[in-house]
């Protein structure tokens, strides 16, 4: 990573430039005419399934348990999206750590810039991802932050400001990475697998988690940029806590892109490039993006559930047959993630390259 010291260009903040009460948007905020949301087919008669896991994590009722691996299953070979209820972690706390990360935006500029980052980890307060010279730009700030394994994990570089900071991370943590295992299971026995194999090919308890805060602040010009860029996530699986009062996330189904509605207490999996790698694209990461509005600010939790950067990923061999080649060149994920680290989001791309001639 040492070719990834610096950003190619002073940053900016984007909440900055929205308080400014600018009224036209910079050039590097806007989008080609054909990426633009305006000009982009646009679904709004179909939402991501919603699934209730009570049934898995607490009823005895088999049938109702294997319908829900059913309805699972299907989410992630048609959509690579769903919606969670009932999925064990406290609506309270959901509540009280997505407010603590509003605080800590509307913070003044000067204690955020304290966390300011860099393309090395990505770690702190950041504006930008990849680090090309003249690149257009999201409409976004965020705060990234390293939880597992525990060698990377630095609370130093972790806020102190809401004071409860530090304390209600950990506790959100620990309840999402403990979420992630039963669904790497699920995922794992409806591929035929065994049930801890997707954890094992991810390292077992050596995984990686991180977090990351996406700020969205309001935008003069919401029809001429994107918060997010579209892409696929790069990692494993992601746990998504959306803004309970303003829906933005976008995900692509065939020629469409359908707005996610957020149900109350839910939360949002999708599936990364490297499941998709594992399950030889029988499970599929999906692209997705994020719409930006004039009227209100929006923050989401993203959640990263990722393998050991060392470890060889590749298609498991027992969903390699003569009639199902193996989809992927192996590939560790930390070369898989540099691609990301310098170039940026870029849809499907970087998982396309890996794909093998058949």
């Amino acid at each position: 990573m040492n070719c990834l010291q610096s950003w190619p260009e002073p940053i900016v903040r984007v909440q900055s430039l929205s308080d400014s009460g600018i009224h036209v948007l910079p050039d590097r905020y806007i989008r080609h005419p054909s990426d633009r949301p305006s000009f982009t087919s646009i679904s709004t008669h179909a939402n991501i399934p919603v699934i209730d896991l009570h049934s898995l994590l607490a009823a005895r009722d088999a049938g109702l348990r294997q319908a829900t691996l059913d309805r699972i299953s299907g989410a992630c070979r048609e959509w690579g999206f769903f919606q969670v209820v009932n999925h064990g972690v406290r609506p309270e706390l959901m509540k009280s750590i997505r407010q603590l990360w509003r605080d800590f935006f509307h913070l003044p500029l000067e204690a955020k810039q304290v966390y300011a980052n860099s393309p090395t980890t990505y770690e702190g307060y950041g504006s930008r991802l990849g680090v090309e010279k003249g690149a257009k730009l999201d409409w976004s700030d965020y705060f990234f932050l390293n939880y597992l394994p525990e060698s990377v994990r630095d609370e130093n570089k972790w806020p102190t400001t809401p004071e409860s900071c530090r304390e209600l991370v950990n506790e959100y943590s620990k309840a999402v990475v403990k979420l992630c295992g039963i669904l790497m299971k699920i995922l794992s026995v409806n591929l035929g697998l065994e049930e801890d194999y997707l954890q094992n090919a991810f390292g077992g308890d050596d995984i990686g988690a991180c977090l990351r805060v996406n700020y969205y602040p309001k935008c003069p010009q919401p029809d001429l940029t994107l918060g997010i860029s579209p892409h696929s996530d790069p990692g494993g699986m992601t746990i998504l806590l959306p803004d309970d009062d303003v829906s933005g996330l976008q995900v692509r189904k065939g020629e469409h892109w359908v707005t996610v509605e957020p149900i109350p207490d839910a939360l949002i999996v999708n599936l990364g490039d490297q499941i998709q790698v594992i399950s030889n694209a029988i499970y599929k990461s999906v692209e997705h993006r994020v719409i930006v509005n004039s009227i209100k600010e929006r923050v989401s939790l993203a959640y990263f559930y990722n393998p050991r950067g060392d470890l060889l990923i590749e298609p498991a061999k027992k969903l390699v047959s003569k009639d199902r080649p193996a989809s992927y060149s192996a590939m560790t994920f930390d070369q898989y993630r540099l691609f990301i680290r310098k170039s940026g989001l870029w849809g499907k791309s970087q998982v396309e390259s890996l794909k093998c001639s058949q």
